[in-house]
């Protein structure tokens, strides 16, 4: 099921989500909204989504999983997730997002990190991701500690109807 993105401004974009239980990984409601994220990311072409996007104030994200630094053949479920830097390295590069629409800037984030989090079943998971999706990941959690990335982006531009091809 397709669920509705919140756009900015919304104050959920902007609040710590809380963390979840092994316990409430294995709930039906929890393993819908994993499946709906899912759904929605594609449908709105998104390379990842997080739980404040689609209302829910909880430390969930997931990854497109041409993107996923473990395994391209699913989607990268992280719960809880944390990183560390592996490298003093940053690199600007262009950022969007579902949340603010049409609305792009340059963000500088670490290019190598090392990921801690659960999986969607409550397993512990640990991986380096770099480059592009070493970003995907630094974006995402900032969504769950309410963090946009207009909040760290030089140069915004909105992209005009006419620029959007309407």
């Amino acid at each position: 099921m397709l669920l509705p993105v919140v756009t900015e401004p919304n104050s959920i974009l902007h609040q710590k989500g809380r963390d979840l239980t092994k316990e409430e990984l294995q709930t039906p409601a929890i393993k819908k909204l994993i499946k709906n994220m899912t759904e929605t990311m594609y449908v709105k072409d998104g390379v990842g989504i997080a739980a404040p996007q689609v209302n829910e104030s909880i430390q969930l994200c997931v990854i497109g999983k041409q993107f996923s630094p473990i395994n391209i053949r699913e989607d990268l479920v992280l719960v809880n997730p944390t990183w560390t830097k592996l490298s003093i390295k940053k690199a600007w590069d262009s950022e969007g997002c579902l949340s603010v629409p049409f609305v792009y800037g340059d963000v500088k984030r670490y290019v190598k990190i090392k990921v801690k989090a659960l999986n969607q079943h409550g397993e512990p998971i640990e991986f380096v991701a770099q480059d592009f999706p070493a970003r995907i990941v630094q974006h995402e959690v900032d969504h769950l500690n309410g963090v946009l990335f207009i909040e760290k982006a030089r140069n915004l531009k909105k992209i005009d109807s006419e620029e959007r091809g309407l």
